[in-house]
């Protein structure tokens, strides 16, 4: 057998007494042991740099990735190049060979799963003398190491090199432990085996003793759930896969359980905090811009407007997520929200996340109110502007607007979040497209509130993973908007496989002339600029990995174009490299309909409004996620025209990139392509500030399977605080929860 991590379970100890019980220790301290106190000094280094697992709590919730069994064969068609793997698979044949341009041979060793895939085993000097002597053919086992392919390209075959093994048969507890009960397989780590986590995990075990739950007695009858305790042991040593199952749900709940009563207790909490009402006024700003409309809000958006007119009145800080279909006029929803806001005295600002948006945002709001936004003159508002690259002159004005009151609305980007932007009143904070933006970002702007916070209004056309996992937990006031306003037309979506079929490729210039040819206009995409050394600038290069060649970039399809297919139509180029007063520039001259193509990087996502364009092409589509693909499909179909979006690929039908291009293809449901993308991403670390999976408080739940499980921890929590509020009966519980919110987590929730 493979060395392991020193410390292994004694021999002889029968797994009775490991359960809880078995030592008379305090437990609860014990969670938060260091492991360098449970275990030996190299164990504990090595848990902490390959898996960053620190305490004895974090060690027994690394919970096993899978379960094998004696006599499973795991597939091997799910590998991936230089991924750290673990496999089951039965031993067939070694082959001895020679080794090139010395003298020695080598031992390759093939192992199939069970679909009789084959993976190769590659062992030298003396480890291949140590490995022919065990592993003989019809002996079954685990290996993990580093997956590599090897051999000829036509015909490449998987191998593990030198990858460390334990053979079911030479376990330490052979018959029982591989007979009949299920083998956790641990997500593991270079020079970290599952078996050797394993072994880890059984030391802490043996010496935890009691535990002091943090679900209540009559919680876990009510619902059937296990003692804490019993469900570690279980998870970590089951006898069948009937007891995994039975654990799981137990501590699937306390992942639910504890997080529900922190966002509960942060509710509570935030009903404290004061911010000055804003009233609706019946006879104000926003009376009058309703009487202005040249169309009817939809019910949709009438009915929002009250929930939010109704949130501003109150005297604590509003916290809404307004989510909606690109097009479904979220923009007029928050505009009359800011005008209630301006009618009660106060200031609102809208954080966009690009200059260009921003601009957008600045003229259409202007266009909207028309003659009330000329200040005070006609009983209306200052609309003002404040961006990075504004002139001394011109950002003077905006900052001295701001300050003085002068401005009500103040559009704006990152520029807004500065120290010395103040505001007289800031009341209410729009921030469209919220997760372009950090917390620290959006709390920088809050804390400009002065005397009490401003109220908080997000906006979002997809949610990202990590908004739905803090709307599926109940924690932000949900606003839908789903019914898009008179004139939207439907876009229909496309994945042109370039690489598969290049006549695609040259169909999809022609459908852009077509539409020219209408007098229509169109948007070209592409990941990057321009500026990226080693460029091949070939439109029709297949590329199915990122290393083939860079991402298509702006400028280089711009010229393919320019000198090719569209010689003879008006091209202009938009990046976020241009000076400020050619990107405004460039977008007013697309507006106007004095250029035919516009070829642009991601700066035209979200906001930019041309009812002229009919057809959004993005090349190299794989490289942008699903919320991006989109909010770029939005650009068009805004005009009563139908809209045609192309998504240009070189990845093949199967792979998991194309899979995704076929999602977004298939649906123009943005609330379902969030779920899309939360089945991709996973949900984030829901107390913490990271947005992707790999940072993430959740171990075991997901929250598109388990909001059943979600919405019933909910419950029991509420009324759990509502008895005692400061769980002053329930320290178990506290302890979890202190837990939870260790380190930068604290400070993430007082800023959300």
């Amino acid at each position: 057998m493979t060395q392991g991590v020193a410390g292994v379970v004694p021999r002889g100890r029968r797994r009775d007494s490991c359960r809880p019980g078995a030592v008379e220790l305090n437990a609860v301290s014990r969670f938060d042991e260091p492991l360098t106190k449970a275990l030996d000094p190299k164990t504990a280094k090595l848990l902490h740099s390959v898996l960053g697992l620190e305490t004895v709590g974090d060690l027994l919730r690394h919970y096993p990735r899978r379960y094998a069994e004696r006599g499973e064969l795991t597939s091997f068609d799910a590998l991936e190049v230089d991924e750290h793997v673990t496999v089951v698979g039965e031993v067939t044949r070694l082959m001895r060979k020679p080794m090139r341009n010395r003298g020695g041979t080598w031992l390759e060793v093939e192992v199939v799963d069970g679909d009789r895939n084959r993976i190769y085993l590659s062992f030298f000097g003396k480890g291949s003398h140590v490995a022919e002597s065990r592993l003989k053919p019809g002996r079954r086992g685990m290996f993990a190491g580093k997956v590599g392919l090897f051999g000829a390209r036509a015909n490449p075959r998987w191998q593990l090199a030198h990858p460390e093994f334990e053979l079911f048969e030479e376990s330490e507890a052979s018959a029982e432990e591989f007979a009949s009960v299920p083998v956790p397989i641990y997500p593991a780590g270079k020079d970290l085996t599952p078996w050797a986590i394993r072994r880890a995990i059984g030391v802490v075990l043996d010496t935890l003793g009691p535990l002091d739950d943090p679900l209540p007695a009559a919680l876990r009858a009510r619902h059937g759930l296990q003692e804490l305790g019993e469900a570690l042991v279980s998870i970590h040593r089951p006898k069948d896969f009937a007891e995994v199952a039975r654990a799981r749900d137990r501590l699937k709940f306390d992942e639910a359980f504890v997080l529900q009563a922190v966002l509960l207790q942060r509710r509570q909490a935030a009903t404290a905090w004061p911010a000055r009402p804003r009233p609706r006024r019946p006879d104000g700003l926003l009376a009058d811009f309703d009487g202005r409309l040249p169309f009817s809000l939809t019910e949709g958006q009438a009915q929002v407007g009250e929930e939010i007119a109704a949130d501003l009145a109150r005297e604590h800080p509003m916290h809404r997520l307004l989510q909606g279909e690109v097009g479904a006029g979220k923009t007029v929803v928050a505009l009359r929200a800011m005008l209630q806001v301006v009618d009660a005295g106060g200031q609102a600002a809208l954080l966009a996340p690009t200059e260009v948006l921003a601009q957008q945002h600045h003229r259409s709001i202007t266009n909207m109110l028309g003659d009330l936004a000329q200040g005070g003159m006609f009983g209306g508002t200052a609309v003002t502007l404040l961006t990075g690259s504004m002139g001394a002159a011109a950002r003077r004005a905006a900052l001295l607007d701001a300050a003085s009151g002068t401005a009500g609305i103040v559009v704006g980007t990152h520029a807004l979040l500065q120290e010395h932007v103040q505001f007289a009143d800031l009341g209410l904070v729009v921030v469209d497209e919220q997760h372009r933006f950090g917390v620290e970002q959006r709390d920088a702007l809050r804390e400009k509130g002065g005397g009490g916070r401003p109220h908080v209004l997000v906006m979002t056309a997809t949610p990202i993973p990590r908004t739905v996992a803090m709307t599926v937990f109940g924690d932000l006031e949900v606003s839908t908007l789903s019914q898009l306003p008179s004139g939207r037309a439907p876009i229909t979506t496309h994945v042109v496989p370039a690489a598969e079929k290049p006549h695609y490729l040259e169909r999809t210039w022609q459908r852009v002339r077509e539409e020219v040819a209408l007098g229509r206009q169109a948007y070209i995409v592409c990941p990057r600029i321009g500026d990226l050394e080693g460029d091949e600038g070939d439109l029709s290069a297949a590329a199915s990995d990122d290393d083939r060649r860079p991402p298509l970039a702006v400028l280089d399809v711009a010229e393919l174009l320019t000198q090719g297919p569209f010689h003879d139509l008006r091209v202009g180029t938009l990046h976020g490299k241009l000076p400020p007063e050619e990107k405004d520039a460039v977008m007013r001259s697309f507006t106007r309909g004095e250029l035919d193509v516009l070829v642009a990087t991601t700066v035209i996502e979200v906001g930019v409004d041309v009812p002229n364009s009919s057809v959004m092409i993005i090349m190299d589509a794989d490289r942008f996620g699903v919320s991006q693909l989109h909010q770029l499909r939005g650009r068009v179909g805004r005009g009563g025209l139908p809209g045609l979006c192309l998504l240009v690929s070189d990845f093949p039908e199967g792979t998991p990139a194309r899979a995704r291009l076929d999602a977004v293809a298939a649906t123009l449901d943005g609330f379902e392509l969030s779920r899309v993308d939360l089945e991709q991403r996973r949900e984030g670390d829901v107390l913490g500030a990271a947005q992707s999976g790999k940072r993430s408080s959740l171990k075991l739940l997901q929250l598109l399977r388990d909001e059943d499980v979600i919405g019933t921890a909910r419950d029991e929590a509420a009324a759990l605080l509502a008895q005692d509020p400061e769980l002053t009966g329930h320290e178990g519980l506290r302890a979890e929860i202190d837990r939870l919110l260790a380190d930068e987590r604290a400070e993430y929730l007082e800023k959300t």
